[in-house]
């Protein structure tokens, strides 16, 4: 999804649209970072409304679920619920798959674009997703061993 902005409605519509179009079985595995519209209310109230949560969700900053990003993110993380989010590690964008394919799209496409308008840049982007599909996706190979670091 391509917006103007990056708010906590923008993600809750782009979510709202997908949960709408999984079948009602669907199981879903979230894989998001820790922005804070990640975590925000009207994620938590629409998971909640697709999971048929029945219980009291609280009032925000005060009770139940919606009190605290920590509460928040234990809800909507609970495993074993057909709609289940996963965070990656504060401070890890490095372990974040879609971060490479971001500086990807930036150094391929937009670094030196010239888009007269917001059309323009989302037909560019779709056109280069398309092509990178087709030529350069491969999978992304981990070259870190594990090996602690010594001082």
């Amino acid at each position: 999804m391509i917006g103007n902005t990056r708010t906590e409605k923008d993600f809750a519509r782009f979510l709202r649209r997908l949960l709408r179009d999984g079948a009602l079985n669907t199981r879903w595995d979230i894989v998001c970072d820790n922005l804070n519209i990640h975590l925000s209310e009207s994620v938590v109230r629409l998971v909640a409304r697709h999971r048929g949560f029945k219980g009291k969700l609280g009032v925000k900053g005060k009770s139940g679920p919606l009190a605290s990003k920590i509460t928040r993110e234990a809800f909507l993380r609970q495993p074993g619920h057909r709609i289940t989010f996963h965070f990656t590690p504060k401070h890890a964008s490095w372990l974040n798959q879609v971060e490479i394919w971001f500086s990807i799209l930036v150094r391929k496409l937009l670094r030196r674009g010239n888009f007269a308008t917001k059309k323009d840049l989302r037909t560019s982007i779709e056109r280069f997703i398309a092509y990178f599909n087709a030529t350069m996706a491969k999978p992304f190979r981990w070259t870190y061993a594990g090996k602690p670091l010594t001082v």
